[in-house]
């Protein structure tokens, strides 16, 4: 009998969201978490709007030792994993440890632990201080100021600490492939489990990337927007007056699980991943020219692997990034991939509502998809007053929409021409 893999359990740090139910509610009822930035002083950069996590570590159950050795992206993902693992009934004393494994996507990596660094050594060398703008080196200074500092600046101690917490000693990867990481990693979970090399494997995205560092990379690449006077409304997907991203950061664990494993012990999977697929422009980092066959191309494959025709699936979550370029190329890339039924099928990205979370949104996108096979609701995209003509499709503006949701196309963007399509069917009889 052929493995599959399904999903069992998830867990959430979104901005305005603790937790997995608080996120639904956010996306479900159109709201936006988008704000001025608070973590540092962002008077310096261009764009000074991000989706921040309102989080208390030590009120997420970590030790002294885990708040002062880990980089905030760990900690996203050790937090949400351990939700993921209670919502999925998962008892890992009971379980083999050689059968479970961790796949985390993220792109920056340890950001804030680099620039806290980073400004460190500027304070112990006065000259290179001098050469350095007083506001930056202490908006820099400022970040995360009670930890000392560590060697956890390697972003495969993500993957490696929450292996740690949960006894995984199976599979343990990070995967980085910028803004695809998130499905990237919930794809290689799910393979790993159909090839039997894990029966349980905590996968997902995090990124913690809010610090100057990444605040003026973005400024370079003028990708994010300027709307600073609207910071809940900054990003608007699909809409005429798009300018931008919004920087965020957040994460999803989920628990992807091999079905008759869950099955043995009573879980209700949630969905199963049932179609992948991954292409690549090979253009210049920021190009944009050929993306849409990528694109395309990548959820042919997904289709192809889940044994789905387009007029099968009945939602589809876009990367809707908020670029005027990127959701453009989206948009002419459902076209074609999906033909005539793409007129039809509902369509609606989450980062008006909190952001790009860059190496987690992928696995954020999935984790919002899984309530709406629950519920039966179409999330709305936030923001979106004013489509744009040549972003013609059902892009959900404004309020959510009920409607039978067993199929989802989950899709992500990133740079480098990277692109990735994923395949989610709703579990008979629902989930936690």
């Amino acid at each position: 009998m052929s493995r599959r893999a399904m999903i069992t359990g998830f867990g959430v740090l979104a901005p305005g969201a603790i937790g997995a139910e608080a996120y639904w509610g956010l996306l479900s009822e159109g709201r936006t978490a988008t704000r001025a930035i608070t973590c540092f002083d962002a008077s310096p950069y261009r764009s000074r709007i991000a989706g921040e996590v309102d989080f208390d570590a030590s009120a997420g159950g970590l030790t002294p030792a885990q708040l002062r050795g880990l980089d905030r992206a760990a900690q996203f993902a050790l937090v949400a994993g351990r939700e993921a693992v209670a919502r999925s009934g998962l008892d890992l004393d009971a379980a083999d440890p050689t059968r479970v494994g961790v796949a985390i996507g993220c792109a920056v990596g340890c950001a804030t632990s680099i620039e806290r660094e980073y400004a460190a050594g500027r304070l112990q060398n006065p000259g290179a201080q001098q050469r350095r703008p007083a506001r930056a080196a202490r908006a820099a200074a400022s970040l995360h100021d009670t930890a000392p500092l560590h060697d956890y600046v390697n972003p495969s101690s993500i993957a490696a600490e929450l292996a740690r917490m949960v006894g995984a000693q199976g599979p343990v990867t990070l995967v980085s492939t910028g803004c695809t990481s998130g499905i990237d990693a919930v794809a290689y979970a799910a393979r790993l489990v159909e090839e039997g090399s894990a029966d349980v494997v905590l996968s997902g995205g995090t990124e913690a990337p809010l610090a100057p560092i990444t605040a003026v990379c973005f400024d370079v690449l003028r990708a994010t927007s300027t709307r600073n006077d609207d910071p809940a409304r900054a990003c608007r997907p699909f809409d005429r007056a798009r300018d931008g991203l919004v920087l965020a950061e957040g994460c999803a664990i989920l628990v992807v699980e091999e079905y008759e494993h869950a099955k043995a012990r009573g879980a209700g999977p949630q969905a199963e991943i049932v179609g992948y697929g991954s292409r690549c422009a090979a253009h210049r980092l920021a190009g944009l020219e050929t993306e849409e066959l990528q694109m395309a191309a990548a959820i042919g494959v997904a289709l192809e692997r889940a044994r789905l025709r387009p007029a099968q699936i009945d939602y589809v979550n876009a990367h809707g990034s908020g670029t005027v370029h990127n959701d453009l190329q989206e948009t002419a890339a459902l076209k074609r991939a999906l033909g005539r039924a793409a007129a039809r099928i509902p369509v609606s990205g989450f980062k008006a509502a909190t952001g790009h979370a860059l190496g987690a949104a992928g696995a954020l996108q999935i984790a919002g998809c899984l309530p709406a096979m629950r519920e039966g609701l179409i999330p709305p995209t936030a923001n979106l007053r004013e489509p744009d003509p040549e972003c013609d499709l059902d892009y959900t503006p404004g309020v959510a929409r009920q409607a039978r949701v067993d199929t989802v196309l989950a899709l992500g963007a990133g740079f480098g021409g990277l692109q990735s399509a994923m395949v989610l069917r709703r579990a008979d009889g629902g989930g936690r």
